[in-house]
C-alpha cells in the first residue's frame, strides 16, 4: 500500500492519494480543484486513478472530485447522507456510488469503511481505511488509519456554525454542535492506534484550534483534544461555538459550488490582456481593479480606484473575502513589465490563475502588467500614494482628536487589545461598512503588523476617502513603543 499527502498551503488542505500497488490503481480523497498534483504523482508511482472521494461537501475552496473524475474516468464516491438538501446535484453524467453509514468499497485491496459524522456539515463522512492484503498475527485484516475531513483535527474538532454564519442556514450552528458531540462517540469507539488524516491544518477557518502537525492517532486526540475532553452535551455546545473565527464571505459559494458542481476548467475562458482603455472603462464601471503588487509598491504609487492583494500566502483569503462572485475583476500583475507572449511565464499570472480558480473566482476580465501604470502617468494622469505614521506621532494627533483610528484585525486580536477610542471594522466587512467611517478627517487603519492595513487602506481610497494613512509597525509597534492599549480581554495580551 502506497499513502502520499499532498498539502495546498494557500488553504491549509490536505489530500491525499492511497495506492494499491498490487493491482496498480490509485483513490484520492479530498482533491482540490488542481489536479495536477495528484496526476503527477500517480504517474510518478505508476498507478491510475481509479476512484475518488470526499468526506463533504467543502466550503472553503472548490473540490476537484469532478475535475479529477473528467480527467482519469475515475468513479466517484460520495456521501448520501444528510437528507435532500445535501445531495450532489451534478452526477448524472459522471459514474458515481452514492455512501451510507456503514458502506464499504474497495480500491484494489483497500478498503474504505464508511462513518457517518455529521456535526461539521449534515452529510460529513469518515473514512476507515483497511489493507486487506496485511494480516495481523491472528490472520485479521485491521483498519490502518481513518480520513477525518473536517470531523476530527489534530486538536480540534470542526467548527459547526459555518452552515448559519457564512450559509445562511438559519439556527443550525446549535444543531450542528449537538450532532458533533453525538459524532465523537464514534471516534471515541476507534482503536487508540489508528493514525488520524484530517482534511486541514493550521491556518484552515474551519475550525478554532487546528494543530500544525500533519497527523495524529486516535489515542493521542483522546488524551489532548479539547473537544473529546468534554463529557457534558451542554458545555461542549457552549465551547465549540465560543470563540470561532470569522468565516469567509466566500465559504457561502463554495457549498453552492461543490453542490451543483464546478465548471471544468478546460471550459473556462482564457484571461484577455487588459489595456489601458479597458483598466479604465472597469474602474469607470467601478469593477474591481486589483494590484498585485508588494504592499510597500503599491503605497508608494497605484491607479486611483485600485486596491492592492498582495499576491503573497494571505492572497487567497482575502480575494475570496473582498473580490464578489456576480461580476468580473481585473488585475495588474506584480513583476516587471512582460511581453504580452511572456505574461504568464514573467508575472506568475499561473499561480495567479490557480490560486482564484482554487476558491472558484473564475470571473477575471482581464490581466496585465505594472506597464499600465507608467501609460496612465504618460497619459496625464496622477498616481495615488497612501502615508505611514510612527506610533509616537499617532498616539499624539489621537491625543488631539485630529484622527479616526480604525482597526481592522480580527475580533479577537480587537479584544486582545486595541487603540484607546479606535473604531473596529475587521478588512473583510470594511467594504461594506466604510459608508459609517467620516470622511471629513484623517483615517489611520492599522493591524497587527501591517499588511492587513495596507489592504484596507486601498479599500477606503478607492471608495472616495482621501485622507488614509497606515501605522507603520501596527499595533504591535504601538505597543512596544509603551503607548496605552485598551483590553477587552486581559487573558488575551497584545505582544510588546
Amino acid at each position: 500500500m502506497l499513502l502520499k499527502y499532498l498539502y495546498n498551503s494557500d488553504l491549509a488542505q490536505a489530500a491525499y492519494l492511497v495506492g494499491c500497488q498490487a493491482h496498480g490503481v490509485a483513490l484520492v480523497v479530498d482533491p482540490g480543484r488542481d489536479v495536477r498534483p495528484y496526476l503527477a504523482e500517480a504517474a510518478a508511482q505508476g498507478l491510475r486513478i481509479v476512484a475518488v472521494t470526499e468526506t463533504h461537501i467543502h466550503a472553503d475552496y472548490v473540490s476537484g472530485a469532478r475535475e479529477l473524475a473528467a480527467a482519469t474516468g475515475a468513479t466517484l464516491y460520495l456521501s448520501d447522507e444528510g437528507g435532500a438538501g445535501w445531495q450532489y446535484q451534478y452526477l448524472a453524467e459522471t459514474p458515481h456510488r452514492l455512501l451510507k453509514d456503514g458502506d464499504s468499497f474497495f480500491a484494489g485491496n483497500i478498503r474504505f469503511d464508511v462513518l457517518h459524522t455529521p456535526g461539521h456539515t449534515p452529510e460529513h463522512i469518515a473514512l476507515l481505511l483497511t489493507d486487506t492484503a496485511a494480516r495481523d498475527a491472528q490472520g485479521a485484516a485491521r483498519p490502518m488509519g481513518v480520513f477525518t475531513g473536517d470531523f476530527v483535527f489534530v486538536g480540534d474538532v470542526g467548527r459547526p456554525d459555518l452552515l448559519e454564519r457564512a450559509a445562511g442556514v438559519k439556527d443550525s450552528a446549535a444543531g450542528g454542535a449537538r450532532q458533533m458531540f453525538r459524532s465523537l462517540d464514534k471516534f471515541r469507539a476507534l482503536p487508540d492506534y489508528l493514525q488520524v488524516w484530517p482534511g486541514h491544518g493550521a491556518g484552515s477557518a474551519c475550525g478554532k484550534a487546528l494543530g500544525a502537525i500533519p497527523s495524529s492517532t486516535a489515542g493521542y486526540e483522546k488524551l489532548f483534544n479539547w473537544a473529546l475532553a468534554i463529557t457534558d452535551e451542554a458545555a461542549f455546545v457552549a465551547a465549540l461555538l465560543a470563540g470561532q473565527p470569522e468565516p469567509p464571505t466566500y465559504f457561502a459559494q463554495m457549498k453552492r459550488v461543490n453542490k451543483e458542481g464546478p465548471v471544468l476548467l478546460a471550459d473556462l475562458p482564457a484571461w484577455p490582456r487588459l489595456t489601458l482603455d479597458g483598466l479604465e472603462a472597469a474602474l469607470a464601471a467601478k469593477l474591481p481593479v486589483v494590484d498585485l503588487r508588494p504592499a510597500g509598491a503599491f503605497a508608494a504609487g497605484h491607479i486611483p480606484g485600485t486596491i492592492n492583494i498582495p499576491f503573497d500566502g494571505s492572497f487567497v483569503t482575502w480575494a475570496g473575502w473582498l473580490l464578489p462572485y456576480d461580476r468580473p475583476h481585473y488585475l495588474i500583475a506584480a513583476d516587471a513589465d512582460p511581453t504580452e507572449q511572456e505574461l504568464d511565464r514573467t508575472c506568475g499570472v499561473d499561480e495567479v490563475r490557480r490560486a482564484l480558480r482554487s476558491i472558484g473566482l473564475d470571473q477575471t476580465g482581464g490581466v496585465g502588467s505594472p506597464a499600465l501604470l507608467r501609460q496612465w502617468v504618460a497619459a496625464g494622469r496622477s498616481l495615488q500614494s497612501i502615508a505611514a505614521v510612527a506610533p509616537e506621532t499617532l498616539a499624539q494627533r489621537v491625543q488631539a482628536d485630529e484622527v479616526t483610528a480604525v482597526d481592522v484585525r480580527a475580533a479577537n486580536e480587537w479584544e486582545a487589545g486595541h487603540l484607546p477610542g479606535a473604531r473596529h471594522c475587521m478588512l473583510g466587512h470594511l467594504p461594506a461598512q466604510a459608508a459609517t467611517l467620516p470622511q471629513d478627517r484623517p483615517i489611520v487603519v492599522h493591524c497587527q503588523v501591517g499588511a492587513r492595513a495596507a489592504i484596507a487602506a486601498g479599500i477606503l481610497q478607492a471608495q472616495g476617502f482621501d485622507q488614509v494613512e497606515t501605522l507603520t509597525g501596527g499595533i504591535e509597534a504601538w505597543a512596544a513603543a509603551g503607548l496605552p492599549v485598551v483590553q477587552t480581554d486581559p487573558a488575551l495580551a497584545v505582544p510588546s
